[in-house]
């Protein structure tokens, strides 16, 4: 499973999957955030839902899935 982490810290230069959120308010969350592609194994039972990425902010950050999975 392909989960994205949010984190407040800000890299000063985003690696290739990181995508710093530009419509963070509208999704609900409560500061500037960076979207980090990571992989791990989890239930679905174990993830919190924190809010909705608008269409742009979930296509680039689907985008930095991809490159998490480059060859």
């Amino acid at each position: 499973m392909l989960v994205g982490i949010l984190t407040t810290k800000l890299p000063k230069a985003p690696g290739t999957t990181d995508y710093i959120l530009l419509e963070w308010r509208s999704a609900g969350l409560r500061a500037e955030s960076c979207f980090r592609a990571y992989v791990l194994t989890a239930h679905r039972s174990e993830l919190t839902v924190i809010g909705h990425l608008s269409a742009g902010d979930w296509d680039s950050a689907k985008a930095r899935g991809r490159a998490a999975f480059a060859i």
